[in-house]
């Protein structure tokens, strides 16, 4: 059964009418991936808004940091997983998958991280951040002390808690608007 065929359930936008730089983003997003990400077609509904999240989104997941980009693509999935976002599930599911070169890693952090046969950083970083998701309050210095035990250092700490508070903002958006990935992922590095 083929998930639905729509982007969000809010009025699409018309592409066309885009400014000029968001027509070359698209365009090499298309050159770069084959496909824009349904998100950014989502966001373009606010053109602003799609400067400011993709800005965000760039520095948070590509930008200089201890945290590799598995790691930050881990941590979307984990947090996704514990707020049962689809859209993200489903999309970040597959970059775990690319980066990681192992088909299954996505579905095992995207179910259950905790299944997962992970180093002892990657594990502390995950439990981390899906505390941080499902129970922000008990947050306390022992959680990162155990992250510093395993060697983050407080800027890494810091990275941990930015990507994880980004993914359960937009795991907010995708919900609220019933965000669908695009049908692409579902195939892609199995």
């Amino acid at each position: 059964m083929p998930q639905p065929d729509h982007i969000t359930r809010l009025a699409p936008i018309d592409e066309t009418a885009l400014d000029d730089d968001l027509k070359a983003y698209f365009a090499k997003c298309m050159e770069k991936l084959g496909m824009v990400p349904n998100v950014l077609r989502a966001y373009a509904m606010r053109p602003e808004k799609l400067r400011t999240f993709s800005k965000m989104y760039n520095e948070l997941m590509l930008g200089e940091s201890g945290l590799t980009k598995l790691e930050r693509e881990m941590i979307a999935v984990t947090v996704s997983s514990a707020n049962r976002c689809y859209y993200c599930l489903v999309a970040h599911g597959q970059a775990v998958r690319a980066l990681s070169d192992d088909p299954e890693l996505g579905e095992m952090i995207a179910f259950n991280h905790r299944v997962a046969a992970l180093p002892p950083r990657q594990r502390a970083m995950l439990d981390f951040a899906a505390k941080l998701t499902t129970q922000p309050d008990a947050i306390a210095e022992g959680d990162r002390a155990l992250l510093r035990d395993v060697g983050f250092s407080d800027a890494d700490i810091f990275d941990i808690c930015d990507v994880a508070g980004f993914f359960n903002y937009t795991n907010r958006v995708a919900h609220g608007t019933d965000m669908m990935p695009n049908v692409e992922y579902h195939g892609m590095n199995r």
